[in-house]
């Protein structure tokens, strides 16, 4: 029995056939190179002189370095998404703790600057805010993902105890490419028509939107078009498509959006360069 054989038949068993058919999609994401998928993103947002946050794994950014600076370069931005993509609920504070110190001393050493961070899973514990708040990060764009935050439309903090965190929290929508690619089945066209619908309601509560859109699905040929479309449309209603850092750095809120009627934030979570790396964490 050959070994990718046996690893389907590990997958079925232990996963069972809704994730064994996900890796499957997976699989055939990840024979584009994602040099290639990078590349799509970064002209789109060239294109419209708009900009991208690519909450990033530190252990996956060691391997492609370069990568990452050249988002940097084209001036749009990286986060933190863990050292390790684990569950923070499922470790203890001591263990989140040492991954994100890990995960910002690694960005340290490769001269990438970090102000944000997103948890793996956007799963958070009640410990997760604090280490964030104690770790100097400027924002979080998870914890927004809560279902009493994702339809909030301005910036919002955290009160623990009697006391409000220092840094900010955007709502995250919950039309992400999980959602739209893998459980809706969406066209392009479809999640054209959703995202750009999103965009309406935020323009008219003048907020903040925010989307996570994995660079491995948005990336791809067939949907890349869908970012110059939601663009050119966001565009064309009056948004703002900052960097995160950028935008939570102006301070802006519904009574200024840097002059324009609204801010969408385009953000994706690089969770893995390479297929084997993804496998290794369905095992």
């Amino acid at each position: 029995m050959s070994t990718g054989v046996a690893w389907a038949r590990h997958l079925r068993r232990r996963r069972g056939k809704k994730i064994f058919q996900q890796a499957l999609t997976m699989y055939r994401f990840h024979r584009t190179p994602f040099e290639e998928i990078i590349e799509n993103i970064l002209s789109v947002m060239e294109s419209h002189e708009a900009y991208f946050t690519f909450p990033t794994v530190a252990s996956t950014a060691t391997q492609k370095p370069d990568l990452l600076k050249k988002i940097i370069h084209q001036g749009s931005e990286i986060a933190v998404h863990g050292y390790q993509h684990v569950k923070y609920p499922l470790i203890s504070i001591k263990d989140q703790e040492s991954d994100m110190i890990r995960a910002l001393r690694t960005y340290e050493k490769l001269g990438i600057p970090i102000k944000g961070f997103r948890a793996p899973y956007n799963s958070y514990d009640s410990n997760t805010a604090e280490l964030i708040e104690r770790h100097g990060f400027r924002w979080d764009a998870g914890i927004g993902y809560l279902k009493e935050n994702r339809e909030k439309t301005d910036f919002f903090k955290v009160i623990q105890g009697n006391r409000e965190l220092s840094f900010v929290c955007i709502p995250l929508n919950e039309l992400s490419d999980d959602l739209l690619i893998d459980e809706l089945h969406c066209s392009p066209k479809e999640m054209v028509k959703r995202l750009c619908h999103a965009l309406d309601y935020a323009k008219k509560s003048r907020g903040v939107i925010m989307f996570d859109l994995h660079p491995i699905r948005i990336g791809q040929a067939e949907y890349v078009g869908v970012l110059d479309r939601i663009l050119s449309y966001g565009e064309r209603i009056g948004g703002w498509f900052p960097t995160v850092s950028q935008a939570v750095e102006i301070g802006a809120s519904k009574s200024d959006w840097n002059g324009h009627e609204f801010c969408c934030l385009l953000t994706g979570d690089v969770d893995n360069f390479y297929f084997r790396d993804y496998l290794r964490r369905l095992g």
